[in-house]
């Protein structure tokens, strides 16, 4: 019987197979559901490339072969190998409840520092002109708030504050929660959009429906938050779907690939030839701030940063790794 079936012990009960044990315990720790994919993904590519052997009956070389042939022959990036060896590390340690000191002297690729994309004024302006409706929304979040893309796909209504012009991101990476800034020029469109969001809500509760998703068990806890307005996402789905963990029938927040189509036309539409994408928008907001004289620290509450020397990658855009550069030239 292969380890991905179901088998029956003494007691008839059944061994739920590898894959859905590696899902299991990672709901149970709370990670993600893109963590989960992702790590359920390694996971099953690590042992198709082992001829489907247990990974009980592999050890430091078949780990070391794996990896190795994804920086290789694949050739993927150093976050992308950091990632296939998480998983594997989740499943030994934590599924099979093996320690193997050996999985420490694995080396992890070097992540090359690289600086990011950052636009200037006028290209944002330019991008932001390019991007109308819903999607030209959640652009000027981008930029106004310094949000993460999926920070602000997942918002709430709840967590929109207009009286202090301020929006709380909710769970952010890291878990943890931070308020960011609310731009005033965006107030209109934002209730303009928060009213669309009332009148769906309420044609999907006629309809027997309107009742989101919550985060770790909140639903059991408060029964009539899901269908709350307050919980209802500011960017919703423009259609119902089926949960892919609990298979309910809901509206979810919108798709963010459908922003990042978006923005990358707007970018090709304005003529800018950097390779901008949503999270450009984070970058150009942080620089931004510095430029106009904003501390370093209050940047980095804002972005939700754990170290300051993530921030500090900043200064380097400006060129100002402790004092402004002049070029020679322009003497």
């Amino acid at each position: 019987m292969s380890y991905a079936e179901e088998s029956e012990g003494v007691t008839g009960a059944k061994t739920p197979r590898l894959l859905d044990q590696v899902r299991a315990r990672l709901r149970l720790k709370h990670y993600s559901l893109r963590t989960e994919q992702a790590y359920v993904g390694w996971i099953r590519r690590f042992i198709l490339a082992n001829e489907k052997r247990h990974p009980r009956d592999m050890g430091i070389a078949e780990v070391e072969g794996f990896l190795s042939a994804l920086a290789t022959r694949n050739q993927v990036a150093a976050g992308t190998q950091n990632q296939a060896l998480s998983a594997l590390l989740f499943l030994y340690r934590e599924v099979l409840s093996i320690e193997l000191p050996w999985m420490e002297t694995v080396v992890r690729a070097k992540r090359p520092q690289r600086v990011p994309v950052v636009l200037s004024r006028d290209e944002v302006t330019r991008l932001l002109v390019m991007l109308e409706g819903c999607f030209g929304l959640m652009a000027s979040l981008l930029y106004g708030s310094g949000m993460r893309l999926m920070e602000c796909v997942r918002l709430r209504v709840k967590d929109v504050d207009f009286g202090l012009n301020q929006i709380c991101v909710r769970d952010g990476k890291g878990g943890k929660d931070r308020h960011v800034p609310l731009p005033r020029r965006l107030c209109d469109s934002l209730r303009t959009q928060l009213d669309r969001v009332a009148v769906i809500h309420h044609q999907d509760l006629a309809e027997g429906h309107g009742a989101v998703w919550l985060p770790h068990a909140l639903a059991r806890k408060y029964p009539s938050a899901p269908r709350e307005p307050g919980w209802q996402y500011v960017f919703p789905s423009g259609q119902l779907s089926r949960d892919p963990r609990g298979g309910e029938l809901r509206r979810h927040h919108v798709d963010e690939s459908g922003l990042q189509r978006a923005v990358r036309a707007a970018r090709l539409k304005a003529g800018i030839a950097k390779p901008a994408t949503c999270h450009t928008l984070r970058h150009s907001f942080a620089t931004h701030l510095l430029e106009a004289g904003q501390d370093i620290r209050t940047i980095q509450e804002l972005l939700g940063h754990k170290n300051i020397a993530t921030t500090q990658i900043y200064t380097h855009v400006l060129n100002r790794g402790g004092h402004g550069v002049l070029s020679p030239l322009d003497r």
